[in-house]
């Protein structure tokens, strides 16, 4: 399709897949009525969401790029700790390794939902996994649903209040979780044939001049993009993000990081009203998945 260069694309959204509120179908209706001209759908550790659009059908106003988010481990050379994200754009669904990978993540994800409402019950908090599964479906249960619960329970009053006092990292009902090291997760997604692309770089804990260094040491590794336009990103950033994507060859992706009502703030395509990712961007992408 030919799009002029004021085109919107979203290559970064969430379903009921994964952590999102909106269906696959619900997604795609919802960006075609937003106008916008091409998404990707990257749930966390999981391509059902993907999947399922696919099996759903794509209209032909609309591009579609499989996807993934997956969450691996930091690099050595990386100061920080948590998770790494890692968007995979174009993967083939039935490839083994991936989906080898991906059912390792789920399957330690299913593990520690029990090990969190535990804490929470040593802290008077009594929630159960069925409680829970009654309010999401079939989707991949995850830290955002017990949040989600906990605000319904009136534990606390929003889903930040929920990962700011007893979810979130070193707080008292966190429990860590199975990551994949960051180069067998690029090699994962580059085996699937896709684009391994860095998530949000700027909410990584980065001073300014220790972000080329990581955007060198991650081309080395086998990253082949980062996202550069992203809600959580100031001006200074995105600037700064797309100035180094071009100096080292990577490819430049965008999104909202959208998830329907856990952030209701987050609209697909415009993030909170000020993102515009580019449909060249979309076409850059595609081209590099055309050469590989």
């Amino acid at each position: 399709m030919e799009y002029n260069r004021h085109a919107k694309i979203d290559l970064h959204i969430h379903t009921t897949a994964s952590d999102g509120t909106l269906s696959p179908a619900q997604v795609i209706a919802r960006a075609v009525k937003l106008g916008l001209k091409a998404i990707a759908i990257t749930d966390h550790d999981t391509i059902s969401g993907s999947k399922a659009a696919l099996q759903a059908g794509i209209p032909a106003a609309i591009d579609f790029l499989t996807g993934v988010e997956i969450s691996a481990a930091p690099p050595a050379f990386y100061p920080g700790s948590g998770s790494f994200h890692l968007l995979g754009y174009g993967i083939d669904l039935e490839n083994p390794l991936l989906n080898q990978t991906l059912e390792k993540l789920r399957q330690a994800r299913k593990n520690r939902n029990p090990q969190i409402l535990k804490r929470l019950e040593q802290l008077g908090i009594f929630l159960s996994l069925d409680e829970i599964r009654q309010q999401i479906g079939a989707g991949q249960l995850g830290r955002p649903h017990i949040a989600q619960a906990l605000v319904k329970k009136k534990v606390v009053s929003s889903i930040d209040e929920a990962f700011e006092k007893l979810l979130g990292n070193d707080k008292p009902a966190y429990v860590d979780k199975y990551r994949v090291p960051c180069d067998r997760t690029i090699e994962t997604i580059r085996a699937a044939g896709g684009i391994a692309v860095l998530a949000h770089p700027g909410l990584l804990t980065l001073k300014n001049n220790e972000v080329e260094p990581l955007f060198t040491r991650l081309k080395k590794i086998g990253i082949q993009g980062v996202e550069v336009y992203y809600p959580e990103h100031t001006a200074g950033q995105t600037r700064l993000f797309a100035e180094l994507a071009q100096r080292h060859g990577l490819l430049m992706t965008g999104g909202s990081d959208f998830h329907g009502a856990i952030q209701p703030e987050i609209e697909i395509g415009s993030g909170r009203g000020d993102l515009d990712v580019p449909y060249e961007l979309y076409e850059q992408l595609v081209g590099n998945l055309i050469k590989s």
